[in-house]
């Protein structure tokens, strides 16, 4: 094997480990956040932060590390992102009060942005051509598995070894990530190394970003009449700059000139900003109120995912064959009937049930994932991958904070600053059931942008 395969398969190896750390991560901590509420004796609202203030610093971080990491180096920025990522899971593990939990998973989510927006960039810079699409598909599986295997196993972390091991145990982890990079992954790459940095784009958004999603989740409170005005000019400032900056922190001109790119963008937001609160307020249903322990709830919510990993890669592959805005809209449509009936859910609704509807929203989610990824993807030259990539990611996390503020908003309309107890529950269930129909109709919506978007073939 020659120095450069070798390079090639250290890049994989650690692309495929990172794309599994973070969605485990996530999915794990989720699960494990009645505990957590317990411990603290927080209450429905800051416990929704604890998901919440890492989306929000991961949406914000996302953009000007990608952009700073084509000018100073991905694997140097990768390597950055990873240290903070580490630390910050051994913080998270040793916090002593929720608000210190919420402050670690801000450093999370940045780090996480920073390993993000370089692993996949690595990958496309060390394969050629005819052969990144193989090595994507395997980095992208391995987010899949994260996704399946995370509530599993960290239900069976949390009540055998407390929610603090799900952190603790991304310290090893990121650990031999970081020495594999040191020690076998050679080069670097740094395709805008010279080019300036746009620093008053980077601040604008990331005043836009925090505004508009505080402000959001925030609406039943006088702070929102001003953090929504101020996040909607900051945006409005922010794309106004990007369009006549020569170095833009973010390419606006895709959005501008391309309708499939654009509206399959927005299709990305709606889905997951209709979707991605789904399983924290399922595990806060699972395990107050059907009274199930975190093994058991992680099994539970272990349908969705494995699902998705079952059918995501005959749905891009049908996206091949058949018009990807077809297929997505038709996987949008199924998303949309399932969180509609997931919005009759009582106490006594029974666990085959549930499972079985979230085993029909994975089926969904995989009709639309895939084919609207292959959409934005084939609708952009080959120059712009790496910025219709990053355009994706951010409209992902964007839609999981957009998602996690509306459950946070409905716990404070509904529940108030109390924790989840059996007295409140019939509360509780008023704003899961409210919050369904909410991204059921948000959903709606998104068949329609995923509907008009328009063809990719002649």
């Amino acid at each position: 094997m020659n120095q450069s395969d070798a390079n090639r398969r250290s890049a994989l190896v650690i692309a495929v480990l990172s794309s599994f750390m973070t969605p485990f991560m996530g999915s794990a901590v989720n699960i494990a956040l009645p505990s957590i509420g317990r411990e603290f004796k927080a209450d429905a609202v800051l416990i929704g932060w604890v998901i919440t203030g890492y989306l929000l610093a991961s949406a914000v971080a996302l953009v000007p590390f990608g952009r700073a990491a084509d000018i100073v180096g991905r694997r140097k920025l990768f390597m950055i992102g990873m240290g903070l990522f580490t630390l910050a899971a051994l913080l998270s593990a040793l916090s002593g009060s929720v608000v210190q939990l919420i402050l670690c998973q801000m450093l999370l989510g940045v780090g996480s942005a920073m390993i993000y927006g370089t692993s996949m960039a690595i990958l496309v810079s060390v394969y050629p051509s005819h052969e990144r699409g193989k090595a994507l598909g395997i980095a992208v599986a391995s987010v899949y598995i994260g996704l399946s295997v995370g509530p599993f196993l960290g239900g069976i972390l949390t009540q055998q070894l407390t929610w603090r091991s799900v952190f603790l145990a991304m310290v090893p982890m990121g650990l031999i990530i970081l020495s594999l990079v040191a020690l076998r992954l050679k080069g670097e790459w740094a395709d805008a190394a010279g080019e300036p940095f746009d620093w008053r784009g980077a601040v604008i958004y990331a005043v836009a970003i925090i505004c508009l999603m505080y402000g959001i989740s925030s609406l039943a409170q006088f702070r929102a009449f001003w953090l929504v005005p101020v996040g909607c000019a900051a945006l409005w400032a922010f794309v106004r700059l990007q369009i006549r900056n020569e170095y833009p922190v973010f390419e606006m001109a895709l959005f501008q000139a391309n309708r499939v790119f654009a509206f399959s963008s927005l299709a990305a937001f709606i889905h997951y900003g209709a979707t991605f609160a789904m399983a924290f307020l399922l595990s806060l249903y699972l395990q107050h109120v059907k009274g199930l322990d975190p093994r058991e709830a992680g099994l539970v919510l272990m349908a969705q995912p494995v699902v998705m990993a079952l059918f995501s890669p005959l749905a891009g592959r049908l996206s091949d064959r058949i018009e990807p805005r077809i297929v997505a809209t038709i996987g949008m449509g199924i998303t949309t009937l399932c969180l509609f009936l997931f919005a009759g859910i009582q106490d006594h609704t029974g666990l085959s049930a549930i499972t079985g509807l979230l085993g029909f929203l994975g089926f969904g989610y995989a009709l639309f994932t895939s084919p609207n990824t292959n959409a934005v993807m084939s609708s952009v030259e080959k120059r712009h991958y790496g910025i219709a990539s990053g355009s994706v990611g951010t409209m992902r996390l964007l839609g999981m904070v957009f998602s996690m503020g509306i459950a946070t908003l409905l716990f404070s309309v509904f529940l108030g600053h109390v924790q989840i107890t059996e007295s409140v529950f019939p509360l509780f269930m008023k704003s899961v059931r409210t919050a369904f129909i909410l991204f059921g109709c948000l959903c709606l919506a998104g068949t329609f942008a995923s509907l008009i978007r328009g063809n990719l073939r002649s």
